[in-house]
């Protein structure tokens, strides 16, 4: 084996002003190679070459399925000789995205979007070693909602790391989405019957490649856990209670992904037809919608959405969820919302880690207001005035209560949303009883762009990928983001193996039963506290 580097020295990370060089503790900068030698592995379909990268075999945008466009995935065709999987594949066509725009928040993201292509079933794959060695598997699938984003969109989302702290063998996949991947068509025949739920569809044949080649790899077809947050949470929520994904894993975790509803089918079907009828088809013609430009298709479409969420909300019905594209509760696919009325009973025995981040959209605030943390108590009275009224005094004594450590800056910036939801998923989950649940809080505020970014949504994600110095401008990579990032990466790899988060380099865990209700709380210092935030979701819920 010849590197093509030796010794090759990361100087762009020295850079940025947010590094912390006392933090620097990761042999790799000192000690990388990279190789494409070596690097193949034997698929159902055909052999694939990948790149070995610091000692980690990478293979990226392999097909594990191919579909048309609003046809349900079939297994791609089968190749001859080795096909080269060294770059990502493409991405699912989507929408532009406002944080595009926001500086910080693009800056500490970096996103890399990739290309976009309608044939985007792909799944990339992580590997200490081609060696027939039964390793534990983590299949991440991204965020983004139902609408955006890709397995690989951030520099967090990187395998490599945790591929190689944890011995394990990590996978990302692209699937679907948007207009493409949730359309209901189902009106208009049988041809079209499962057309609202596609984009899950995809996920489940990407769950049945890994189940069938991840021996190949290096990795357990019999110990998968997957792992997602955000959109990517929600999609784990669902797969824990959709009937086609049972048996296809035996762990998961939920970042920031809980309170997974979906349409009623009569709003998902009228979303359908409105979408036919605004591209100038219908019945006779709607097969001409397999050829419509992606952009008119879309515009349509998100059009179409506009208007069955304003009947919705006419009828006075619960229909959050159409504020973009969201899977249809069609009883077949998915026959009742995420963890209600006993639908995650189909997965009762597999164990979860369930949680999320003390700030989530709330920290946004500080991300827009770059003179946010320059405010005085009396501004910050005033704004939890006109949030909590007469309930402010009572608000700030539970606030207290609940961190006492944290600056009084945090008050108006807590999660009232996804902390709310998470608790009410490991409720059910606790209350079954058949496999443990873990719960989560992140609460570490990120020192990046002067403390702006706070412990936001997706802040835990590098800490999880052990991706501290990798994704450097979202961590600040000092030494206690070093730090924290061990101890979570090992939370995750500890699961992984063996479905308990406790083990080496990890504070002790407790799993959270509905008589006492665990939570660990990932800081500068972690520590496991009972329900102690109840006094502060009573006064917030009961304003």
């Amino acid at each position: 084996m010849k590197p093509i580097y030796q010794t090759f020295i990361v100087l762009s990370l020295l850079a940025m002003p947010s590094l912390s060089l006392s933090a620097q503790n990761y042999t790799y900068l000192d000690n990388y190679s990279l190789s494409t030698d070596g690097a193949e592995a034997t698929t159902q379909y055909g052999r694939v070459a990948g790149y070995i990268e610091d000692g980690i075999s990478t293979f990226k945008g392999i097909p594990y399925a191919k579909a048309a466009r609003f046809e349900e995935p079939q297994a791609p065709d089968a190749w001859q000789g080795v096909r080269s999987s060294r770059s990502y594949g493409p991405c699912c066509p989507q929408e532009f995205r406002s944080t595009w725009l926001m500086d910080n928040v693009a800056y500490t993201s970096r996103w890399d979007d990739g290309y976009p292509g309608e044939d985007c079933q792909r799944v990339n794959v992580w590997t200490p070693g081609l060696d027939g060695k039964k390793r534990p598997v983590m299949v991440w699938i991204h965020g983004g909602g139902f609408s955006t984003g890709s397995s690989q969109e951030q520099p967090a989302y990187d395998g490599n790391s945790l591929a190689k702290k944890g011995d394990v063998v990590v996978v990302s996949l692209n699937h679907r989405l948007n207009a493409l991947g949730f359309l209901n068509l189902s009106s208009f025949g049988p041809q079209y019957q499962h057309s609202a739920n596609l984009g899950l569809l995809d996920i489940v044949e990407a769950l049945k490649w890994v189940k069938n080649n991840i021996a190949n790899f290096g990795g357990d077809p019999d110990n998968i856990t997957i792992f997602g947050q955000s959109g990517g949470g929600r999609k784990v929520s669902t797969l824990c209670c959709m009937p086609r994904a049972k048996g296809l894993f035996e762990k998961a975790i939920v970042q920031s992904g809980s309170g997974a509803t979906f349409m009623m089918d009569k709003y998902s079907k009228k979303i359908g037809e409105l979408t036919v009828k605004y591209l100038g088809l219908d019945a006779a013609t709607v097969d001409k919608i397999k050829t419509v430009p992606y952009e008119q298709l879309l515009a349509a479409g998100n059009k179409a959405c506009a208007e069955v969420k304003k009947e919705a909300d006419a009828a006075g019905e619960d229909q959050a969820s159409i504020w973009g594209w969201m899977p249809t509760k069609d009883g077949d696919i998915l026959p009742e919302d995420a963890f209600k009325n006993g639908s995650e009973k189909q997965s009762a025995d597999v164990p979860m880690i369930v949680g999320t981040t003390l700030n989530e959209f709330a920290g946004f605030a500080a991300v827009m207001n770059p003179n946010y943390f320059k405010q005085s108590l009396a501004d910050i009275d005033a704004t939890l005035k006109k949030m909590y009224g007469d309930k402010t005094e009572e608000y700030k004594q539970a606030f207290r209560e609940a961190y006492p450590n944290e600056s009084y800056l945090l008050m108006p910036l807590i999660d009232f949303k996804y902390r709310p939801q998470a608790l009410a998923q490991i409720e059910t989950k606790a209350a079954d009883k058949a496999g443990k649940v873990w719960n989560y809080l992140f609460a570490y505020q990120s020192t990046a762009i002067d403390g702006a970014l706070t412990a936001t949504h997706c802040a835990e994600i590098p800490y999880v990928f052990h991706n501290v110095a990798r994704a450097a401008s979202a961590t600040g990579m000092t030494p206690e983001a070093v730090k924290l990032g061990e101890i979570l990466s090992s939370a995750w790899i500890n699961f992984a193996r063996t479905g308990n988060p406790n083990g080496a380099g990890v504070p002790e865990w407790p799993n959270y039963t509905t008589a006492k209700k665990a939570t660990m709380i990932f800081d500068t210092n972690c520590e496991v506290k009972y329900d102690y935030d109840a006094h502060l979701r009573k006064v917030v819920l009961n304003k």
